[in-house]
Protein backbone atom coordinates (compact mmCIF):
# COMPACT_ATOMS: atom_id res chain seq x y z
CA UNK A 1 0.00 0.00 0.00
CA UNK A 2 1.50 3.29 -1.16
CA UNK A 3 0.51 5.73 1.58
CA UNK A 4 2.61 8.49 0.03
CA UNK A 5 -0.17 9.19 -2.49
CA UNK A 6 -2.30 10.40 0.43
CA UNK A 7 0.19 13.09 1.48
CA UNK A 8 -0.64 15.80 -1.11
CA UNK A 9 -4.40 15.64 -0.49
CA UNK A 10 -3.73 15.56 3.26
CA UNK A 11 -1.77 18.83 3.03
CA UNK A 12 -4.34 20.48 0.75
CA UNK A 13 -7.35 19.42 2.84
CA UNK A 14 -5.59 20.43 6.06
CA UNK A 15 -4.95 23.90 4.68
CA UNK A 16 -8.41 24.30 3.14
CA UNK A 17 -10.09 22.72 6.15
CA UNK A 18 -8.44 25.10 8.61
CA UNK A 19 -9.61 28.02 6.48
CA UNK A 20 -13.18 26.70 6.53
CA UNK A 21 -12.87 26.05 10.30
CA UNK A 22 -11.84 29.69 10.80
CA UNK A 23 -15.00 30.87 9.02
CA UNK A 24 -17.16 28.51 11.09
CA UNK A 25 -15.45 29.61 14.31
CA UNK A 26 -15.89 33.29 13.51
CA UNK A 27 -19.60 32.73 12.79
CA UNK A 28 -20.13 30.80 16.07
CA UNK A 29 -18.21 33.40 18.09
CA UNK A 30 -20.17 36.25 16.53
CA UNK A 31 -23.52 34.51 17.12
CA UNK A 32 -22.57 33.98 20.75
CA UNK A 33 -21.66 37.64 21.16
CA UNK A 34 -24.92 38.70 19.47
CA UNK A 35 -26.84 36.32 21.78
CA UNK A 36 -28.09 34.38 18.78
CA UNK A 37 -26.69 30.97 19.73
CA UNK A 38 -30.05 29.48 18.78
CA UNK A 39 -28.77 29.67 15.20
CA UNK A 40 -25.80 27.39 15.90
CA UNK A 41 -27.80 24.48 14.46
CA UNK A 42 -27.77 26.21 11.06
CA UNK A 43 -23.98 26.55 11.25
CA UNK A 44 -23.47 22.83 11.92
CA UNK A 45 -26.02 21.97 9.24
CA UNK A 46 -24.09 24.10 6.73
CA UNK A 47 -20.87 22.26 7.61
CA UNK A 48 -22.49 18.81 7.26
CA UNK A 49 -24.22 19.59 3.98
CA UNK A 50 -21.08 21.26 2.60
CA UNK A 51 -18.96 18.17 3.32
CA UNK A 52 -21.66 15.92 1.79
CA UNK A 53 -21.92 18.04 -1.38
CA UNK A 54 -18.12 18.15 -1.78
CA UNK A 55 -17.92 14.36 -1.46
CA UNK A 56 -20.81 13.98 -3.91
CA UNK A 57 -19.02 16.19 -6.45
CA UNK A 58 -15.94 13.97 -6.07
CA UNK A 59 -17.99 10.81 -6.69
CA UNK A 60 -19.64 12.38 -9.75
CA UNK A 61 -16.27 13.43 -11.17
CA UNK A 62 -14.90 9.91 -10.72
CA UNK A 63 -18.01 8.44 -12.33
CA UNK A 64 -17.77 10.89 -15.24
CA UNK A 65 -14.14 9.97 -15.85
CA UNK A 66 -14.94 6.25 -15.92
CA UNK A 67 -17.95 6.73 -18.20
CA UNK A 68 -16.05 8.86 -20.69
CA UNK A 69 -13.14 6.44 -20.63
CA UNK A 70 -15.38 3.44 -21.39
CA UNK A 71 -17.43 5.00 -24.23
CA UNK A 72 -14.88 3.80 -26.78
CA UNK A 73 -12.61 1.13 -25.22
CA UNK A 74 -10.18 1.51 -28.12
CA UNK A 75 -9.31 5.00 -26.94
CA UNK A 76 -9.51 4.45 -23.16
CA UNK A 77 -5.72 4.75 -22.92
CA UNK A 78 -6.05 8.16 -24.60
CA UNK A 79 -9.17 9.53 -22.89
CA UNK A 80 -8.15 8.75 -19.29
CA UNK A 81 -4.79 10.58 -19.35
CA UNK A 82 -6.40 13.53 -21.18
CA UNK A 83 -9.07 13.80 -18.47
CA UNK A 84 -6.40 13.47 -15.80
CA UNK A 85 -4.47 16.28 -17.46
CA UNK A 86 -7.56 18.50 -17.78
CA UNK A 87 -8.49 18.06 -14.10
CA UNK A 88 -4.86 18.76 -13.20
CA UNK A 89 -4.99 22.06 -15.10
CA UNK A 90 -8.24 23.00 -13.35
CA UNK A 91 -6.74 22.11 -9.97
CA UNK A 92 -3.61 24.15 -10.76
CA UNK A 93 -5.73 27.20 -11.66
CA UNK A 94 -7.99 26.91 -8.58
CA UNK A 95 -5.18 26.29 -6.09
CA UNK A 96 -3.00 29.03 -7.58
CA UNK A 97 -5.86 31.52 -7.35
CA UNK A 98 -6.53 30.46 -3.76
CA UNK A 99 -2.87 30.89 -2.79
CA UNK A 100 -2.57 34.42 -4.15
CA UNK A 101 -6.05 35.80 -3.47
CA UNK A 102 -6.55 34.35 0.00
CA UNK A 103 -3.11 35.49 1.16
CA UNK A 104 -4.10 39.07 0.34
CA UNK A 105 -7.60 38.73 1.82
CA UNK A 106 -6.78 36.73 4.98
CA UNK A 107 -6.29 39.81 7.17
CA UNK A 108 -9.84 40.94 6.32
CA UNK A 109 -11.49 37.54 6.80
CA UNK A 110 -12.87 38.20 10.27
CA UNK A 111 -14.42 41.54 9.32
CA UNK A 112 -15.90 40.17 6.08
CA UNK A 113 -17.48 37.16 7.79
CA UNK A 114 -18.94 39.30 10.59
CA UNK A 115 -20.47 41.70 8.05
CA UNK A 116 -22.05 38.75 6.22
CA UNK A 117 -23.47 37.33 9.47
CA UNK A 118 -24.81 40.75 10.46
CA UNK A 119 -26.63 41.02 7.14
CA UNK A 120 -28.09 37.53 7.64
CA UNK A 121 -29.33 38.43 11.13
CA UNK A 122 -31.17 41.50 9.82
CA UNK A 123 -33.41 39.17 7.85
CA UNK A 124 -35.33 38.00 10.90
CA UNK A 125 -37.45 35.28 9.29
CA UNK A 126 -34.60 33.96 7.12
CA UNK A 127 -31.65 34.49 9.49
CA UNK A 128 -31.10 30.75 9.86
CA UNK A 129 -31.01 30.19 6.12
CA UNK A 130 -28.66 33.14 5.70
CA UNK A 131 -26.17 31.71 8.21
CA UNK A 132 -26.58 28.24 6.68
CA UNK A 133 -25.84 29.54 3.17
CA UNK A 134 -22.78 31.48 4.34
CA UNK A 135 -21.22 28.41 5.99
CA UNK A 136 -22.29 26.08 3.15
CA UNK A 137 -20.59 28.21 0.50
CA UNK A 138 -17.41 28.49 2.61
CA UNK A 139 -17.17 24.70 3.06
CA UNK A 140 -17.99 23.85 -0.57
CA UNK A 141 -15.49 26.43 -1.85
CA UNK A 142 -12.68 24.78 0.09
CA UNK A 143 -13.93 21.26 -0.63
CA UNK A 144 -14.17 21.81 -4.38
CA UNK A 145 -10.47 22.60 -4.68
CA UNK A 146 -9.62 19.34 -2.92
CA UNK A 147 -12.08 17.41 -5.09
CA UNK A 148 -10.40 18.74 -8.24
CA UNK A 149 -7.01 17.64 -6.94
CA UNK A 150 -8.30 14.14 -6.10
CA UNK A 151 -9.96 13.91 -9.52
CA UNK A 152 -6.65 14.82 -11.16
CA UNK A 153 -5.11 11.79 -9.41
CA UNK A 154 -8.04 9.40 -9.79
CA UNK A 155 -5.85 6.52 -11.03
CA UNK A 156 -4.19 6.34 -7.61
CA UNK A 157 -7.29 4.79 -6.04
CA UNK A 158 -8.85 5.60 -2.67
CA UNK A 159 -5.68 6.66 -0.84
CA UNK A 160 -5.89 10.34 -1.91
CA UNK A 161 -9.44 10.35 -0.49
CA UNK A 162 -8.19 8.90 2.79
CA UNK A 163 -5.56 11.63 2.93
CA UNK A 164 -8.30 14.20 2.41
CA UNK A 165 -10.39 12.75 5.25
CA UNK A 166 -7.38 12.76 7.59
CA UNK A 167 -6.58 16.38 6.74
CA UNK A 168 -10.20 17.34 7.34
CA UNK A 169 -10.17 15.64 10.75
CA UNK A 170 -7.04 17.49 11.90
CA UNK A 171 -8.42 20.78 10.54
CA UNK A 172 -11.56 20.25 12.63
CA UNK A 173 -9.37 19.55 15.67
CA UNK A 174 -7.48 22.81 15.11
CA UNK A 175 -10.81 24.64 14.90
CA UNK A 176 -11.90 23.19 18.24
CA UNK A 177 -8.55 24.08 19.84
CA UNK A 178 -8.90 27.67 18.64
CA UNK A 179 -12.49 28.44 19.46
CA UNK A 180 -13.59 25.94 22.10
CA UNK A 181 -10.49 25.67 24.24
CA UNK A 182 -8.92 29.04 23.43
CA UNK A 183 -5.54 27.54 22.50
CA UNK A 184 -3.23 30.13 20.91
CA UNK A 185 -1.97 29.04 17.51
CA UNK A 186 0.01 31.24 15.14
CA UNK A 187 -2.43 30.94 12.25
CA UNK A 188 -0.48 33.31 10.03
CA UNK A 189 2.65 31.17 10.35
CA UNK A 190 0.60 28.00 9.80
CA UNK A 191 -0.83 29.33 6.53
CA UNK A 192 2.59 30.48 5.36
CA UNK A 193 4.10 27.00 5.88
CA UNK A 194 1.08 25.33 4.25
CA UNK A 195 1.29 27.83 1.41
CA UNK A 196 4.94 27.00 0.70
CA UNK A 197 4.09 23.28 0.65
CA UNK A 198 1.16 23.97 -1.68
CA UNK A 199 3.35 25.94 -4.09
CA UNK A 200 5.66 22.92 -4.37
CA UNK A 201 2.76 20.44 -4.62
CA UNK A 202 1.04 22.43 -7.37
CA UNK A 203 4.35 22.84 -9.22
CA UNK A 204 4.58 19.04 -9.11
CA UNK A 205 1.04 18.89 -10.48
CA UNK A 206 2.26 20.89 -13.49
CA UNK A 207 4.81 18.13 -14.16
CA UNK A 208 2.11 15.46 -13.79
CA UNK A 209 -0.31 17.30 -16.10
CA UNK A 210 2.30 17.58 -18.83
CA UNK A 211 3.14 13.89 -18.46
CA UNK A 212 -0.57 12.99 -18.78
CA UNK A 213 -0.89 14.93 -22.04
CA UNK A 214 2.33 13.34 -23.30
CA UNK A 215 1.01 9.87 -22.44
CA UNK A 216 -2.32 10.57 -24.18
CA UNK A 217 -0.57 11.84 -27.32
CA UNK A 218 1.82 8.88 -27.41
CA UNK A 219 -1.06 6.40 -27.00
CA UNK A 220 -3.03 8.14 -29.74
CA UNK A 221 0.02 8.02 -31.99
CA UNK A 222 0.36 4.28 -31.42
CA UNK A 223 -3.33 3.60 -32.04
CA UNK A 224 -3.37 5.68 -35.22
CA UNK A 225 0.14 4.63 -36.32
CA UNK A 226 1.08 8.21 -37.05
CA UNK A 227 3.66 8.91 -34.37
CA UNK A 228 5.81 11.02 -36.72
CA UNK A 229 2.90 13.42 -37.19
CA UNK A 230 1.65 13.56 -33.58
CA UNK A 231 4.91 13.39 -31.63
CA UNK A 232 7.04 16.52 -31.82
CA UNK A 233 10.23 14.69 -30.87
CA UNK A 234 10.89 11.60 -32.93
CA UNK A 235 13.92 9.39 -33.36
CA UNK A 236 15.73 11.67 -35.80
CA UNK A 237 15.79 14.42 -33.12
CA UNK A 238 17.26 12.50 -30.17
CA UNK A 239 17.71 8.91 -29.06
CA UNK A 240 16.10 9.48 -25.65
CA UNK A 241 12.88 11.44 -25.98
CA UNK A 242 9.23 11.69 -25.07
CA UNK A 243 6.37 12.29 -27.48
CA UNK A 244 5.78 16.02 -26.92
CA UNK A 245 7.97 16.88 -23.91
CA UNK A 246 11.28 17.13 -25.74
CA UNK A 247 14.63 15.56 -24.79
CA UNK A 248 15.35 14.19 -21.34
CA UNK A 249 16.91 16.58 -18.83
CA UNK A 250 17.98 13.93 -16.34
CA UNK A 251 17.65 10.26 -15.53
CA UNK A 252 18.13 9.42 -11.86
CA UNK A 253 16.24 6.11 -11.96
CA UNK A 254 19.27 4.17 -10.70
CA UNK A 255 20.16 6.69 -7.99
CA UNK A 256 16.76 7.84 -6.67
CA UNK A 257 13.87 5.94 -8.32
CA UNK A 258 10.49 7.63 -7.94
CA UNK A 259 8.72 4.32 -7.27
CA UNK A 260 10.65 3.58 -4.06
CA UNK A 261 11.29 5.42 -0.78
CA UNK A 262 12.35 8.21 -0.45
CA UNK A 263 11.80 9.08 -4.13
CA UNK A 264 8.14 8.15 -3.92
CA UNK A 265 7.62 10.72 -1.16
CA UNK A 266 9.34 13.40 -3.24
CA UNK A 267 7.18 12.40 -6.22
CA UNK A 268 3.91 12.59 -4.26
CA UNK A 269 4.64 15.90 -2.54
CA UNK A 270 6.86 17.83 -4.93
CA UNK A 271 6.39 16.25 -8.36
CA UNK A 272 9.86 14.68 -8.48
CA UNK A 273 10.45 12.40 -11.48
CA UNK A 274 13.47 10.17 -11.99
CA UNK A 275 13.01 10.87 -15.73
CA UNK A 276 12.37 14.54 -16.43
CA UNK A 277 11.98 16.13 -19.85
CA UNK A 278 12.74 19.68 -20.91
CA UNK A 279 9.14 20.88 -21.27
CA UNK A 280 8.36 19.57 -17.76
CA UNK A 281 11.44 21.30 -16.33
CA UNK A 282 10.48 24.59 -18.00
CA UNK A 283 6.88 24.25 -16.74
CA UNK A 284 8.02 23.49 -13.19
CA UNK A 285 10.47 26.38 -13.01
CA UNK A 286 8.01 28.70 -14.77
CA UNK A 287 5.34 27.98 -12.15
CA UNK A 288 7.76 28.49 -9.26
CA UNK A 289 9.00 31.79 -10.69
CA UNK A 290 5.53 33.14 -11.55
CA UNK A 291 2.93 31.89 -9.06
CA UNK A 292 5.55 31.01 -6.44
CA UNK A 293 7.14 34.43 -6.84
CA UNK A 294 3.79 36.21 -6.45
CA UNK A 295 3.00 34.15 -3.36
CA UNK A 296 6.34 34.87 -1.69
CA UNK A 297 6.00 38.58 -2.42
CA UNK A 298 2.52 38.58 -0.88
CA UNK A 299 3.64 36.90 2.34
CA UNK A 300 6.80 39.01 2.61
CA UNK A 301 4.63 42.12 2.94
CA UNK A 302 4.50 41.25 6.63
CA UNK A 303 2.56 42.54 9.58
CA UNK A 304 3.40 44.28 12.81
CA UNK A 305 4.34 41.99 15.73
CA UNK A 306 1.00 42.64 17.40
CA UNK A 307 -0.82 41.26 14.33
CA UNK A 308 1.05 38.01 14.07
CA UNK A 309 -1.50 36.02 16.04
CA UNK A 310 -4.81 35.75 14.28
CA UNK A 311 -7.28 37.17 16.84
CA UNK A 312 -10.24 35.05 15.84
CA UNK A 313 -11.49 33.71 19.15
CA UNK A 314 -11.86 37.12 20.66
CA UNK A 315 -13.04 40.52 19.57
Amino acid sequence: MNLSTALPTFVITLREGVEAALVVGIVLAFLKKAKQSRLNFWVYAGVAVGIFVSALIGVLFTWLIKILGSINPQYTSVVEPILEGVFSILAILMLSWMLIWMTKQARFMKAQVEVAVTEALTQNSNAGWGVFTLVLVAVIREGFETVLFVAANFQQGLLPSLGAISGLGIAATIGVLLFKWGVKINIRQFFQVMGILLVLIVAGLVVSALQSFDEATANLALSSRSSENLCFYYEHFTKVHSCILGPMVWNTAKILPDEHFPGIILRSLFGYRDKLYIVQAVGYLGFLLSIGGLYFRSIMGGKTPSQKRFPLAQK
